[in-house]
């Protein structure tokens, strides 16, 4: 079980072979790396798994290989390609590699023992994150320069900023608290997956997303993938290209968890706060999980905090996909309420 999604094994993989299974897709969310928040956004989780479908099927058709085996209809065992659905799918069949066991002390991660269990068949222990522009909000502020990108300004402005060239980074996957990486670092913590080979599909990734948000009139600011190494390929897994693994806009608005992210540091910022403080305490400590550490606790959402949340995920999917998925105002009436948050 994921904060968001729940995991189902049919058949394990092995060293030689790929298993299979299937994500469950639930109303929960999670911000700030909290885990399970107190609130459910209603039919989150089927807007998540109807656009992480639609994308895998437009990555597939593009020719990049992918853990994808088709979304599951309620009461149904057998997959079924995402425009045979005759409603928003709650589930999606995949493709199950080895996710072995990462030995810690404390902070201190032993990627030589996940790697010797590994072989290779096994799930890249590393986040590869994309971004075309850096958005209010972005990590990236916090940690690099205007200038480290080619853009000619002394300092961040408070709006978003267009980059020349994607730019992709590295962070860790199963680290209790994520950090981002140098390029030997994530080479080295990928195993004998090539780093140019995921840094090339992230690339791929990005602009097959880019394109069909451009169709629909959103911008695709950032996003991140993870991927799978068997036999010598790599193949996009978890799920791409949804409101909560990537960011997007509509005429400059966020359209994606951000909107949730940015209204609790407005209205929760002793808990935000909080949070950051037991990261930081965790650091000094040496301690893996931060969570224990963290002296405030975040509140529930108003009920028209959730509507405008649920508005978000179900107009923004019904757009991306072309599809009427949802009963939900169109992507103006939605975009506007989330102003007004």
């Amino acid at each position: 079980m994921t904060s968001v999604k729940e995991f189902r094994v049919e058949d394990a993989p092995s060293a030689e072979e790929l298993g299979r299974g299937a994500f469950r897709f639930t109303d929960d969310y999670s911000v700030f790396d909290w885990g399970k928040m107190p609130d459910e956004i209603p039919e989150k989780g089927q807007s998540l798994c109807a656009m992480g479908a639609f994308n895998f099927e437009l990555l597939e058709a593009d020719g990049v290989p992918t853990h994808y085996r088709g979304v599951v209809p309620e009461g149904e065992d057998e997959p079924i390609p995402l425009d045979e659905a005759d409603d928003a799918p709650r589930e999606m069949a995949i493709d199950l590699t080895q996710v072995p066991d990462l030995p810690h002390d404390g902070r201190d991660y032993d990627y030589d023992a996940y790697h010797a269990e590994a072989g290779e068949n096994y799930l890249v222990p590393l986040e590869i994150v994309f971004r075309n522009r850096v958005p209010v909000g972005s990590s990236l502020r916090s940690r690099t320069d205007p200038a480290d990108h080619g853009l000619d300004l002394d300092s961040w402005p408070d709006e978003p900023v267009d980059l020349d060239e994607p730019v992709v980074e590295f962070s860790t996957k199963y680290e209790e608290s994520d950090r981002y990486l140098t390029r030997e670092e994530a080479d080295r913590i990928a195993g004998v997956a090539s780093i140019e080979d995921l840094d090339a599909t992230a690339r791929e990734v990005n602009r097959i997303v880019t394109e069909r948000a451009a169709e629909a009139d959103l911008t695709h600011e950032d996003g991140k993938i993870e991927c799978l190494y068997y036999q010598g390929e790599i193949r996009v897994a978890d799920v791409v290209g949804t409101f909560d693994e990537n960011r997007f806009s509509y005429e400059g608005q966020q359209l994606s968890k951000e909107v949730i992210r940015q209204y609790h540091k407005r209205t929760q910022p002793d808990w935000v706060d909080a949070v950051g403080a037991a990261k930081e305490r965790a650091k000094d400590e040496n301690v893996a999980d931060w969570r224990p550490l963290c002296e405030v606790k975040p509140e529930s959402l108003d009920d028209d905090v959730i509507g405008v949340a649920r508005d978000i995920y179900a107009a923004g999917t019904n757009a991306y996909t072309g599809r009427d998925f949802f009963d939900a105002p169109d992507l103006d009436a939605a975009v506007a309420a989330a102003r007004d948050l």
